[in-house]
């Protein structure tokens, strides 16, 4: 996988289009003075979450002894649940209740660093950990790219309207659909090849 593709799969599984209506929602109560610098520190949790996880994953699945082509066929069913959700974003309801001021809980995690990012980052980290370099800086600009579109989620919802951010989503979905796809046919492949 390349730095570019790394990237572009980061950016679509955090899916900021798709998170931006969450935000906004999440944000409702907060007043309105306080609502940038409640989310650049949601962000910025998200962010350490995102970077942590990327360095901690990999010793725990050496831990489970979790094999290359196990990993990838599980990585690429993964990709292919979120990206269903994507989709049909009717079916997913991943809305919360917040009284007040959010703090870390849901904003930071599960919105952005939410389990489907984690596990991205574990697939990059585990399969080749010697481009840890380029895996942060994949984490980082994806992370920038989402946080840019969520810092702008009012004027996203203005620009874009609700139609507008579901076929943002469906179409983000349909990439991501794709890349699930190649992941499963690469991990089958590997499995197929060291069984012969």
């Amino acid at each position: 996988m390349t730095l570019a593709s790394a990237i572009v799969l980061l950016f679509l599984v955090i899916d900021p289009f798709g998170n931006v209506p969450f935000f906004v929602a999440a944000l409702g109560g907060v007043k309105p003075e306080r609502r940038r610098r409640v989310l650049v520190r949601e962000l910025s949790v998200a962010y350490v979450a995102m970077v942590g996880f990327l360095f901690a994953g990999r010793p725990f699945l050496e831990l489970v002894g979790i094999s290359e082509p196990a990993l990838t066929i599980a990585g690429g069913v993964l990709l292919f649940l979120i990206a269903l959700r994507m989709v049909f974003p009717v079916a997913r309801n991943r809305g919360e209740e917040v009284d007040g001021e959010p703090f870390i809980v849901p904003l930071a995690i599960p919105y952005v660093a939410g389990p489907s990012v984690l596990a991205t980052e574990l697939f990059l980290m585990s399969r080749e950990p010697d481009r840890w370099p380029e895996w942060l800086l994949a984490t980082t600009l994806a992370w920038v790219a989402a946080a840019a579109i969520l810092l702008l989620g009012g004027q996203v919802v203005g620009w874009l309207g609700r139609r507008g951010l579901i076929a943002m989503e469906r179409l983000m979905g349909m990439i991501l659909v794709a890349i699930a796809i190649q992941m499963l046919l690469n991990g089958l492949t590997a499995f197929l090849g060291a069984g012969s």
